[in-house]
């Protein structure tokens, strides 16, 4: 009788701490920081691991205790674009291919995209908002939003433009993705067209691509806004430090209350930071460097914080079908995680990765271990090269669909697909830029609040648990 008793106790103390650790899940994250790997997949993530660190190695992401697999279709497409799975991540909403944190009731209507005719000014009307008034749908809040109204200290960085989708939906509320000089406004406090949610702005922007930040100027670059402002300085005039490369951004402080304004141009024609391979590390910070200095910035809010960090480029190098820039920039994305696992206290900090879709690139054929993932397909046997049907060989990566596909194909038997980084993998089918892949992909996470990242689960899920983790 004793015993018994003694073990009800037990169970009932087993309960009672059960109860108090699942009481504590909700709103235990002080800081939650959320990386994405635009189009980083399954195949891009296992590539990027032998790329670097051999078969059997780990990613900073693969050390993450708790991992889901992603379902990512949008509102109207079984394969989204970045734009609506990125919103159903900070949103909790689905919406339509191209529309920017709005609610399922509103249509990517118009489109707007800079002019190629570099003496001619783009028209103000179409470039500043393509979305009408009303009519529309409707705005919905983000995750960074409900930070900013908990006097969280926000910020937002990516490699790709800061007006992309993936940033974008982050800060604005638009119809259409491509209304990128309307996107811009939306994150400048007290200006015409800001978003009022904002506050007192997100206390750290950087990206690439200052051309949709300051006037129209065909002296210089042909490129720029319409309307004549500069948001850069309207943004300085509220008290944001601009930086432009690693010496000013090493430079900017980092004392409590601090914004920046991060705008690297180094990659100007390609509107966007240069990809790893290509960046001038003595000129451009790395991913990592942006991450580490906005940890340092936002760390000082003592109401915690919310970052976002976007692998941009992955996905412009899958679309490229150039596996050598995308796989290379997925190291660099991996590199700015493992910063940050090692800057924060995970006891009061959710770090999560995840990407927003896949991409149609494969892995194929049976190489022998260690063989190089950029190479020829060999046999696991003779470690000879492997040849397909027309008696060439092939890439153990190729795509799905892309601009590669020739009638005949090459030989690619003296070809070098190692070390030319600006080597394209052969396709499938012929398309004129390779897609985006449909399938799920793969989330990590880490530290405070991550337990209920687990299973098979929608990309709306996900905003619910960040949300549950912050306590909003």
């Amino acid at each position: 009788m004793h015993t018994m008793k003694h073990s009800f106790k037990l169970s009932m103390a087993a309960l009672a701490m059960t109860c108090a650790v699942s009481a504590f899940a909700d709103g235990e994250a002080k800081n939650v920081i959320f990386f994405l790997g635009d189009g980083m997949g399954p195949v891009t993530v296992t590539a990027s691991r032998i790329y670097k660190y051999g078969e059997s190695g780990k990613l900073a992401m693969d050390t993450m205790g708790r991992t889901a697999r992603v379902k990512t279709y949008s509102l109207d497409a079984q394969t989204t674009d970045s734009a609506p799975s990125m919103g159903a991540y900070m949103t909790g909403v689905k919406s339509r291919n191209e529309v920017v944190s709005m609610d399922g009731n509103t249509f990517a209507q118009g489109s707007f995209r800079p002019t190629t005719d570099t003496s001619v000014t783009p028209n103000v009307s179409s470039a500043i908002n393509n979305c009408p008034a009303t009519g529309n749908g409707a705005s919905v809040p983000t995750l960074l939003e409900q930070a900013i109204a908990k006097n969280k200290a926000t910020g937002v960085v990516s490699t790709a433009r800061l007006t992309h989708a993936t940033p974008a939906i982050t800060y604005s509320h638009i119809c259409n993705r491509n209304a990128e000089y309307d996107i811009a406004r939306q994150a400048v406090p007290g200006g015409v067209g800001a978003n009022p949610a904002l506050g007192t702005g997100v206390d750290v922007l950087m990206g690439g691509d200052s051309r949709y930040w300051v006037p129209f100027n065909t002296s210089i670059s042909g490129k720029g806004r319409p309307d004549g402002r500069n948001l850069v300085a309207e943004l300085q005039a509220k008290g944001y430090t601009h930086v432009t490369d690693l010496t000013t951004m090493n430079a900017a402080p980092t004392a409590a209350g601090t914004k920046i304004i991060g705008l690297f141009d180094q990659a100007i024609a390609e509107g966007q930071m240069s990809y790893e391979l290509d960046r001038n590390p003595a000129l451009e910070p790395s991913l990592a460097q942006m991450t580490a200095k906005s940890i340092d910035i936002l760390s000082k809010n003592a109401n915690g914080y919310f970052l976002m960090v976007e692998g941009g480029r992955i996905d412009h190098a899958l679309h490229g079908t150039n596996a050598a820039r995308a796989l290379a920039d997925t190291i660099a994305f991996d590199d700015a995680i493992k910063v940050a696992l090692d800057k924060v206290d995970l006891k009061n900090t959710l770090i999560v990765v995840t990407a927003d879709h896949d991409h149609v690139m494969a892995f194929n054929g049976y190489s022998h271990l260690g063989n190089n993932i950029l190479g020829k397909t060999t046999n696991y046997r003779t470690k000879q090269l492997e040849m397909a049907a027309d008696g060439k060989p092939f890439t153990t990566l190729v795509f799905g669909n892309g601009p590669n596909r020739k009638a005949v194909r090459d030989d690619l038997t003296s070809v070098d697909t190692i070390y030319n980084k600006n080597y394209q993998q052969e396709t499938g089918v012929r398309l004129s830029s390779e897609t985006h892949g449909g399938g799920d992909v793969m989330l990590f996470a880490k530290g405070a609040g991550s337990a209920g990242f687990k299973g098979t689960i929608d990309n709306t899920k996900v905003y619910t648990l960040l949300k549950k983790a912050f306590g909003f």
